[in-house]
């Protein structure tokens, strides 16, 4: 399989679940942030994690709109955000704390992030030598 498909599922991916997770951080933060980190949010973690679930809704809906061009200069843009988001959500979770016994869930997470970011980056360096060569 080639990396333009490995980029388009990718992105599949990210839309689908960021979006979820943007509208779940939207709706129901603290239920969610109790779930991964075992405590309930202040009303300043409210704003906050609003204000994440927006960013994850913006980037689910770049994510799908990229998939038609995936190796368009605009879509690889969206590609490297999703690849940078999931550097940081993967080290995050991975270094969180939490307070209940949800670490194998956290862990979980982190891992699937960094898996994404571990395909994010194969399919970019691939993609990118490809087009350098032509």
């Amino acid at each position: 399989m080639n990396e333009t498909v490995w980029l388009l599922r990718l992105l599949g991916i990210g839309a689908v679940l960021e979006t979820l997770a943007g509208l779940g951080l939207v709706v129901f933060p603290s239920p969610l942030v109790s779930l991964l980190l075992g405590e309930s949010l202040s009303d300043t973690g409210l704003v906050v994690a609003r204000l994440a679930g927006g960013g994850l809704l913006a980037l689910g809906i770049a994510c799908w709109y990229a998939r038609a061009t995936p190796i368009a200069r605009a879509g690889i843009g969206v590609a490297v955000a999703f690849l940078a988001y999931n550097v940081v959500a993967c080290v995050t979770l991975a270094l969180a704390q939490p307070v209940s016994t949800n670490r194998a869930l956290l862990l979980g997470a982190s891992a699937f992030h960094g898996l994404l970011a571990i395909g994010l980056s194969a399919a970019l360096v691939v993609g990118n030598r490809r087009r350098v060569a032509r």
